[in-house]
């Protein structure tokens, strides 16, 4: 039995991480850490697990961690994770990030995105990005995963077979994404996630300046082995979850419609949390919804030389604390979809 701590156990995206632990078969929560509602009970906070567990929220206390637990998961704010990684090290315990302290492999690109000073620069590099898809068996060897950004995550899975096989151009890649208001946090934000602002509305924010863009970036530039650059507009809609990522590419070699339905089934034949849309049919949040799937559309516009790509999502699953779980079931060799069926 995998014995499980959580850092930051309070947030919205560690309730959904606790209820999928909670009923994993090789999963036990040992330990949930929470500044502000330490000495409180876990389900006092979270009633969606009311009665499930008698467990306590406690400070965070490194050495009490890496003596009881086997995971630990960093379900901090930005910020957190670089200042204690170190230290973790030094044990045999198992880490994965939520926060965005280890996604972005370049400290002066992170500095600028995220205004703070990589304090463990040396595991940058160490630090496996934890997309199953792509970098499984990277993660099967790590001691510290990097769990990726939901908007990326739609966006990464549904542009990577077309970057890696030469099918379109790298530059100018337009990105239209739509989110669920759990994606700006637990936290009260004025004009973002306030009942208010959000209800019976539809926004643009961060419009070209979200955090996520360089993390896009690096990944695709990975997949592509060649530079990429995007345009990525985020935008805020009247729902509790899930992200509709709409992309467009320039065509660079001729395809059909049903080659490029086939290209994207080949890409992820071994992916069990991948759906491909026939020929015709498009992904819609409902596909997605409670579920760690991503769910890939496509579709060939020849009059105007152009790819469209659609991409979902859960955004509290497969874009966070899911995927989190599909990472720690690889490294700890058990079968990819333990416990999120």
């Amino acid at each position: 039995m995998i014995k499980v701590g959580i850092a930051g156990a309070s947030s919205l995206t560690a309730e959904v991480l606790i209820k999928i632990i909670l009923k994993h078969p090789m999963a036990e929560l040992v330990y949930a850490e929470s500044e502000h509602y330490n000495g409180k009970k876990l389900d006092e906070i979270h009633s969606s697990v009311m009665g499930e567990t008698d467990l306590i929220f406690s400070k965070f206390n490194i050495n009490e961690i890496c003596k009881n637990c086997d995971v630990l998961f960093l379900t901090k704010d930005n910020g957190y994770a670089h200042l204690i990684a170190e230290k973790l090290k030094k044990s045999s315990i198992k880490v994965i990030d939520l926060s965005a302290d280890f996604r972005i492999k370049n400290a002066a690109i992170h500095k600028k995105w995220y205004g703070f000073e990589h304090k463990s620069k040396k595991l940058l590099s160490e630090a496996v990005y934890g997309l199953p898809e792509l970098y499984g068996e990277q993660i099967k060897k790590t001691w510290l995963v990097a769990n990726p950004g939901c908007y990326p995550t739609s966006i990464i899975l549904a542009s990577a077979p077309l970057l890696k096989l030469n099918i379109v151009e790298t530059q100018n890649i337009c990105i239209s994404s739509c989110s669920g208001v759990s994606g700006a946090g637990r936290n009260p934000k004025p004009g973002m996630n306030m009942f208010m602002d959000s209800y019976r509305n539809l926004f643009p924010y961060k419009v070209g300046e979200h955090r996520h863009t360089p993390e896009i970036e690096q990944e695709l530039k990975e997949v592509a082995h060649a530079p990429v650059s995007v345009t990525f507009i985020p935008h805020l809609l009247p729902v509790d979850r899930g992200i509709l990522s709409t992309i467009f590419f320039k065509i660079k070699n001729s395809i059909s419609e049903k080659a490029l339905i086939d290209v994207f089934k080949e890409f992820y034949v071994n992916s069990p949390f991948i759906k491909i849309c026939p020929t015709g049919k498009f992904p819609a949040l409902s596909n997605v919804i409670s579920t760690n799937f991503c769910c890939i559309g496509a579709r060939v516009d020849r009059t105007r030389g152009q790819l469209v790509v659609f991409s979902a999502i859960d955004n509290l699953i497969k874009g966070a604390s899911g995927q989190a779980v599909q990472n720690m079931n690889i490294m700890f060799g058990l079968e990819e979809d333990s416990g999120l069926n």
